[in-house]
């Protein structure tokens, strides 16, 4: 959001810090170019205020800051974050604010203790120390031309514990020069009717100011708002609230919300800003960000979530696969009719899409509006769609399970219709595992020949393999490279096996699900036998056609460009 634009009490600002708080999730870890590319894209996103970490905590951090004076965000103020100076000890001796400000951010958000328990118990120091210490650090800062938020660790509890205490600590923060006020719920046990009778409390104990189109977070330094003193609030979910604290406080007064992308975090994580945003923006009125940089919002936690290394969260609100996602035959029928039945607002204002999802829960209506999605027009009174929809349910009862494979239905419905393009035919193959037993190859290795027809010419070829899956994969590849090297470009991105009927022991049937992907698209197909290798087999070669016909697609449509051109 251009803060320029900014007409109304009713604007917030975002502050993401998926970078810094964020990344202490376990299991998630960032390198430069990630922090690079995340902090690049939440900058197209609109989100005015970017933590980029804690210069001189890592290398890896200081690096960040200096490659990005190197190459600016285009609207995003980059956020340095650090803790107050150490106890007894000037602001100005301490060399990790010397840090600090050598990484050149004209914003700085401080972090200090708000509750009793962690100054005497944690730092080992004096109530009247850990206010001075506070007051003296943001004093130092802002003598260096730096511009201050104070994130108020420990807030809520700090406030229950000793209300009159933590007051004192925000009244230091302030008389420091602090800016912005951010109220944190470090611990995550609060709960919205807390936050809510403790944010109005706090409001009512300060002369907070009301963001206007006067205030621009991106304004030169020598402009310094004229004794404005702004609210923030910052969750964590332990307790499952994070989002809803932190529009409890938001509706108290909060004018900046601090959170992170995906909802990522240490323990259960912070709030959810693709839960926020769209709640804050569509439903309550607020702006956070412009109308069309929100169409971004699922584009942007997916490719984070890729850029992070962990899978999206299909049944996230709003930008989830699965948000506005109709499997019941007659919620489709119904939102075919008018999305209002089952959809509180239209996905594509948050850059979604709805997804009719095939099951053995499916009606005609699934079917039909499955088909338009694929591009195929069907008539409801053509037989094909009940015969498509019986065979549906046939498949799904012997354990198939479509609404996760939806290319596998593609191919389906196609194959019903006699549309279904086929690039090779299997005529025969065979899989030999060898045991490997002695001390320097233990393991195991496989080896798969195959006959291929195609285009009226049998190819037999043979290819090894760490398993009999990757060896039937590599043989088939192998076959058809000469005549589809876009073949080249696909690759397995996830495989998942289930046993569908577990009492049957090693007879079980099996059901194989294996995503595949082009470096642009994804797909799922699936294979389900008694036999794994076979359900495997399925399931490679459906990706493998899949990802044909979609070369295929693109093929006709840039040759129809051309012709209409």
């Amino acid at each position: 959001m251009n803060p320029d634009q900014s007409t109304t009490s009713k604007s917030l600002w975002i502050y993401d810090t998926t970078l810094r708080d964020g990344a202490q999730r376990e299991g998630l870890s960032l390198s430069l170019e990630d922090k690079l590319r995340i902090a690049r894209q939440l900058d197209r996103l609109g989100i005015p205020f970017i933590e980029g970490g804690w210069p001189g905590a890592n290398p890896k951090d200081v690096q960040f800051f200096w490659q990005i004076k190197e190459e600016p965000l285009t609207q995003a103020e980059v956020v340095a974050f650090c803790s107050t100076r150490r106890p007894h000890r000037a602001a100005a001796d301490d060399p990790l604010l010397q840090d600090v400000l050598a990484a050149g951010t004209r914003w700085i958000t401080l972090f200090g203790k708000s509750w009793d328990l962690h100054v005497t118990d944690g730092l080992k120091t004096t109530l009247e120390e850990n206010l001075a210490m506070i007051q003296d650090t943001i004093q130092f800062f802002r003598s260096q031309d730096r511009r201050v938020i104070y994130d108020a660790e420990h807030w809520f509890d700090g406030y229950k514990h000793n209300p009159d205490y933590a007051l004192q600590t925000l009244e230091a923060a302030i008389n420091g020069g602090a800016e912005w006020i951010v109220l944190c719920d470090t611990n995550g046990g609060t709960l919205p009717h807390e936050v809510q009778a403790i944010v109005r409390d706090v409001m009512n104990s300060f002369e907070f100011s009301v963001l206007s189109s006067e205030f621009n977070p991106t304004q030169n330094l020598k402009l310094k708002t004229q004794n404005s003193l702004y609210l923030g609030i910052h969750t964590h979910n332990d307790s499952g609230t994070a989002v809803a604290n932190a529009m409890a406080a938001v509706m108290e007064g909060a004018r900046m919300v601090q959170g992170t992308i995906n909802g990522y975090g240490e323990r259960c994580g912070n709030a959810n800003l693709c839960t926020l945003i769209p709640n804050l923006q569509l439903k309550l009125g607020y702006t956070c960000v412009e109308p069309q940089q929100l169409t971004q919002l699922a584009e942007s936690s997916r490719l984070i979530s890729e850029v992070v290394n962990l899978a999206p969260d299909d049944h996230a609100p709003f930008v989830g696969l699965s948000a506005f996602a109709h499997k019941g035959g007659i919620h489709v029928s119904a939102v075919e009719r008018n999305p209002l039945t089952y959809e509180h607002i239209q996905p594509e204002l948050v850059g979604n899409t709805r997804r009719i999802v095939i099951s053995d829960q499916a009606g005609l209506s699934n079917v039909l509006a499955k088909a338009r999605s694929f591009g195929i027009n069907l008539d409801k009174q053509d037989p094909a769609c009940r015969q498509i929809l019986q065979h549906l349910k046939t498949l799904e009862n012997q354990g198939y399970q479509f609404e996760a494979a939806e290319a596998s239905f593609e191919l389906l419905m196609r194959e019903a219709l006699g549309q279904r393009q086929q690039f090779f035919v299997i005529k025969d193959f065979h899989v030999y595992c060898d045991m490997l037993r002695d001390d320097a190859r233990q393991g195991s290795q496989a080896v798969a020949t195959i006959k291929v027809n195609v285009n009226g010419k049998d190819i037999l070829e043979a290819a090894e393999g760490n398993g009999p899956v990757s060896a039937l994969d590599a043989a088939l590849r192998k076959a058809l490279m000469n005549e589809y090297p876009e073949i080249a470009t696909f690759h397995l991105t996830d495989y998942k096996v289930r046993i569908l009927d577990g009492t049957a022991g090693t007879s079980a049937k099996t059901r194989v699900l294996i995503e595949s992907s082009n470096g642009h698209q994804r797909w799922t197909t699936v294979g389900v036998s008694c036999n794994i290798i076979e359900a495997s087999y399925q399931a490679v070669v459906e990706g493998l056609e899949y990802g044909l016909l979609l070369q295929s697609q693109v093929q006709n449509q840039a040759k129809a460009a051309l012709a209409s051109s």
